[in-house]
């Protein structure tokens, strides 16, 4: 195989995995100089090359060699030994010298030669920040001089006072371009174009990135010093996918990586030019109705005021970013809250007309997944409140509906009230040939007041865990702990993720899932927890966060 084979693919990949292995280090290296590992406080410098009409950029603020803690793993040695073979290039002799602190990919074009008779062909960035320029300059010379050895046809122009090398490739090869510009930058593109549109951007900067209205917002709501930054157009990411949404809210949305002292932050922010409004009042405390979900749940979700969720910006987000993703909402929903839909089946209920509408105070939905069964038990708390009493009596009525039957029972001197079906089962007859009949009581669901609660479990066991264990709640769990004290106050609640125990469960809803940890291997290895909330106060933006726990953070 020819080693200059696929070099831009190389360069693609390679960004993006240097960008999701640091995060798998980034915990290593904080505990040993947590002041040297802070990216730019300015942004990408590279953004006046890219487009304002980009879908997307991304770009890694600090240099890559300062995440050497990864070497215990040999997990960035790996990365640079594979990546760099296919090019006959030597990392530490030709680029470690020269490579400064920024590394940003983007997609710069949906279409380079904007002919849809020939189909799309997106134009590709690659823009490396270069503290030496002439070794630099050396270098691409050198990779171009090997591409030339190896068959490729080289041409060499001068656009605007820059040098541009590119290579008409040969079938087996992509087709690369490359310059020095300036003093501060080497750009490697997927055609010749991109370079020249590129320059032209640096010398016309009312067509560049930092002319957009859109990214000058989103810049003012990026964390500073943060070690890596994305930036997405959202109407033209849509547009990229192919699809015509039905309600576009959000324009654009920025991405910062940061570290805290327990793990790191991913903060991003929505940005959108109408008036939203936030589902419920933010919370300056974690709810109360924490303290009756157990320590072993899996997942935890929190917040208050369930009544109008579903006309929220929140769900109107959502539904616009998985419509982006997956092209239908409904798609992604099916996928990530298969028991939901089944409840919803198998009982005959509509959970925002049903429960959410009357949920108006604090609540609390938890999962708690077992390894030898499928479906996990599950916990729902709500806080009483004015119509929780009706909508008990509703879902009584839903229950006797589908042939249940409400009967009351005693635990640990606690009045439960349980929804149960009778069955029958058959056994072999001792006393004669054939088979007896036994009748059984299964329990469906149950629901008891503690305090000012009202708590509905799936099972007498998970009713038996709340009442018996009522200082082991998940409020109590150092871990649980960490993670919320990473998210701003005051906020809109939390969804809290205990990736340990609930990995295999969600891998069986999400099988795609299992792809993405090979791929980032180094990070969901020492993956321990992740936590997601809203928060903010502006009204012309949604801002969120999701703080990721690490094992030994």
């Amino acid at each position: 195989m020819n080693r200059q084979r696929s070099f831009i693919g190389f360069i693609v990949a390679g960004a993006i995995a240097v960008l999701v292995i640091a995060i798998a280090g980034f915990y290593w290296f904080f505990a040993k100089s947590p002041a040297n590992l802070i990216g730019s406080s300015s942004g990408p410098g590279a953004a006046i090359f890219v487009s304002k009409l980009s879908p997307a950029m991304v770009s890694l603020l600090t240099n890559p060699d300062r995440l050497q803690a990864l070497e215990r793993e040999e997990e960035l040695s790996k990365l640079k030994t594979s990546l760099f073979a296919k090019s006959d290039i030597d990392y530490k002799q030709d680029i470690q010298p020269w490579l400064g602190d920024e590394i940003t990919l983007a997609i710069t074009t949906l279409d380079i030669d904007r002919d849809q008779e020939n189909g799309q062909q997106p134009g590709y960035l690659l823009a490396l920040a270069t503290k030496q320029p002439e070794k630099s300059r050396e270098f691409v010379e050198l990779l171009f001089s090997k591409r030339a050895l190896a068959g490729a046809n080289l041409a060499v122009e001068q656009y605007k006072g820059v040098k541009l090398i590119s290579d008409n490739s040969q079938p087996e090869q992509d087709l690369l371009a490359g310059a020095v510009v300036g003093e501060g930058f080497v750009l490697f593109a997927n055609d010749p174009k991109v370079l020249r549109d590129a320059i032209n951007n640096v010398q016309a900067p009312d067509l560049n990135l930092t002319s957009s209205p859109e990214y000058q917002k989103a810049t003012k709501e990026q964390i500073k010093g943060g070690l890596a930054v994305a930036f997405l157009n959202l109407p033209i990411v849509a547009k990229w996918q192919g699809l015509e949404l039905p309600e576009q809210l959000y324009n654009s949305q920025i991405i910062s990586l940061v570290l805290n002292p327990k793990g790191l932050l991913a903060e991003t922010t929505f940005l959108t030019s109408s008036e939203i409004v936030p589902p419920s009042a933010p919370l300056s405390k974690p709810v109360g109705a924490l303290q009756y979900v157990p320590a072993s749940a899996g997942l935890a979700i929190s917040g208050s005021n369930l009544s109008n969720l579903a006309d929220s910006d929140l769900a109107k987000l959502w539904k616009q970013a998985t419509a982006t993703i997956y092209g239908s909402g409904e798609d992604v929903v099916s996928r990530l809250a298969k028991p939901l839909a089944d409840v919803q089946k198998r009982w005959g209920i509509n959970l925002p007309e049903d429960i959410f509408s009357w949920v108006q105070g604090e609540y609390a939905i938890a999962l708690l997944p077992e390894k030898e069964q499928t479906t996990p038990h599950w916990i729902f708390v709500v806080e009483k409140s004015e119509g929780v009493e009706k909508g008990i009596a509703r879902l009584d009525a839903i229950a006797s509906s589908n042939g249940l039957s409400i009967n009351t029972l005693t635990i640990d001197q606690q009045k439960i009230s349980a929804w149960t079906e009778l069955t029958t089962a058959t056994k072999k007859s001792d006393v004669k040939e054939g088979e007896s009949f036994s009748i059984e009581t299964k329990v469906q669901a149950l629901h008891t007041t503690l305090g000012n609660y009202e708590i509905f479990t799936s099972d007498l066991e998970t009713m038996d865990e709340i009442l018996t264990t009522k200082n082991n709640s998940i409020i109590d769990n150092p871990n649980f702990k960490d993670s919320i004290a990473a998210i701003p106050l005051p906020n809109q609640g939390y969804i809290y993720l205990d990736w340990t125990k609930s990995q295999n469960l969600l891998e069986r809803q999400v099988p795609v899932l299992k792809l993405v940890e090979v791929l980032g291997k180094p990070f969901f290895n020492n993956l321990r927890s992740l936590t997601v909330s809203s928060y903010g106060t502006d009204t012309r933006s949604l801002k969120g966060g999701v703080f990721f726990k690490l094992h030994n953070s």
